[in-house]
């Protein structure tokens, strides 16, 4: 029923859902791609990175396929960031959390020219150098920048690819839970992920929103 009002609400922009079993990733120079975070705290549209290929195309295939449904946030550090993706979180493994992924990591993109640690910025989680020198992300775990003054120690070493356009008071209401030691939510913030697509025109519009190439051209 959620996924029914959420994509009728939609329609009434004049956006059409994607459908899990015909979706294909499409570049194109008129239109894009919205994805909503809904969760019990609220819902967060995010825009994810033309500039971040493979980022950008894994996530909406893998939001395409339910795999985000359900998953929580199993991270949360007020004044940081708030982190999920971990299918873990939906098996409820516990010792296992921060571990999980579909299978695979993705090649870094890590663009510091266009994409920095703001607040509001989607990143890609991954495992430390020592094992990991290329910096490859997770295949699906993501973290949304909360801090008011970002960052920015990150920046040059985790894959930025997206920002949130809308809903960083549900963010801000995520960090505020209560968490046990390793920052985990005491009661599951669990999260539906809608995948949406748009012309552009409308993004500007209804979101106030500036492509990160245009901001580069100022």
């Amino acid at each position: 029923m959620k996924k029914l009002f959420l994509l009728l609400f939609f329609l009434g922009y004049g956006i059409y859902g994607i459908q899990a079993q015909d979706f294909k990733y499409k570049k194109s120079r008129k239109k894009d791609y919205i994805v909503q975070i809904t969760t019990d705290l609220g819902s967060i549209d995010l825009i994810l990175f033309d500039q971040t290929p493979i980022h950008k195309e894994n996530f909406l295939t893998l939001a395409s396929k339910n795999f985000y449904d359900s998953l929580t946030f199993h991270r949360v550090l007020e004044g940081f960031v708030v982190q999920g993706g971990d299918p873990n979180s939906y098996q409820g493994n516990e010792q296992r959390l921060g571990s999980g992924g579909p299978g695979y990591e993705l090649t870094a993109e890590i663009d510091t020219t266009l994409f920095l640690h703001e607040r509001g910025a989607i990143g890609a989680a991954r495992m430390p150098d020592n094992i990991n020198p290329e910096r490859k992300s997770s295949g699906s775990q993501f973290y949304i920048v909360q801090g008011q003054e970002g960052a920015h120690h990150l920046d040059g070493e985790y894959t930025v690819f997206g920002e949130v356009i809308k809903g960083m008071e549900v963010v801000d209401l995520i960090a505020q839970q209560e968490v046990d030691r390793r920052g985990n939510p005491l009661k599951p913030i669990r999260m539906n992920v809608t995948v949406v697509r748009l012309k552009k025109k409308d993004i500007r519009k209804r979101y106030d929103y500036t492509y990160p190439e245009k901001r580069r051209d100022k």
